[in-house]
């Protein structure tokens, strides 16, 4: 199940893959319910985007190790994730919607992280960083997804806000000017989910995660960090 970088053409970035399953009925479900009678792609577009930052609280700890778990129709029975499974969310339902969408991925090194999580993971650097690429007004448009309002008005930092021109990713600071997101090295984008390239690369640069009992993966025990503390990932 290895996806392949590409420098995609809208009309692939319609068809379904097999993490992206924007064909699976619960997703076409999904993006009708959300999008409701908008018709313009970029209105569409702007009730997906906030229907999956807002719909589905961030937390870094809920990390499985199965594929299947990385499918949107299976993401979508969650009300909790982190920002790959969003991106694909929004990917899949954008897809479904008649939109072109496409995964992107960045590694972004974090001036915010906690003491605790930074010293657990090794460094402050997250690698795969993912968000969407949605085609809008013959241009690819790109927009994560990952931090839902409530954490960005508890922790002071500026939520992402949907712009069809210049799309929304990571503040550099947040809004007393602290450094926030610094973006280090671009992946590339991606048709579907290259989630064994993915998992190769945790393995690389986070030594002391490890695969749970109950399948899931992650720096030790996700009981030892507060969610709070993981909205700094």
């Amino acid at each position: 199940m290895q996806a392949t970088k590409t420098d995609t053409t809208p009309e692939d970035a319609l068809k379904p893959g097999w993490f992206v399953d924007s064909e699976h009925p619960d997703v076409k479900a999904f993006a009708d319910k959300t999008v409701g009678e908008a018709t313009d792609p970029v209105e569409k577009a702007r009730r997906l985007f906030y229907a999956v930052r807002d719909g589905f609280r961030y937390d870094p700890y809920q990390l499985s190790a199965r594929p299947e778990d990385f499918q949107a129709s299976a993401i979508l029975k969650t009300d909790a994730n982190w920002c790959v499974p969003k991106a694909v969310v929004l990917t899949a339902a954008a897809r479904a919607a008649g939109i072109p969408a496409r995964l992107g991925f960045a590694d972004v090194k974090n001036h915010l992280t906690s003491k605790k999580l930074s010293a657990s993971m090794g460094t402050d650097v997250f690698a795969w960083h993912g968000y969407s690429e949605l085609w809008l007004n013959d241009h690819w448009v790109a927009l994560s997804t990952a931090f839902n309002i409530e954490l960005c008005d508890k922790f002071d930092t500026k939520p992402l806000e949907f712009d069809a021109q210049s799309g929304a990713l990571m503040h550099a600071f947040d809004q007393s000017g602290n450094r926030h997101m610094e973006y280090v090295n671009q992946r590339g984008t991606y048709l579907d989910l290259p989630l064994d390239a993915m998992f190769e690369t945790f393995a690389e640069i986070y030594p002391g995660w490890v695969k749970r009992e109950d399948g899931s993966y992650g720096h030790g025990d996700a009981t030892t960090d507060s969610h709070d503390e993981a909205f700094h990932d």
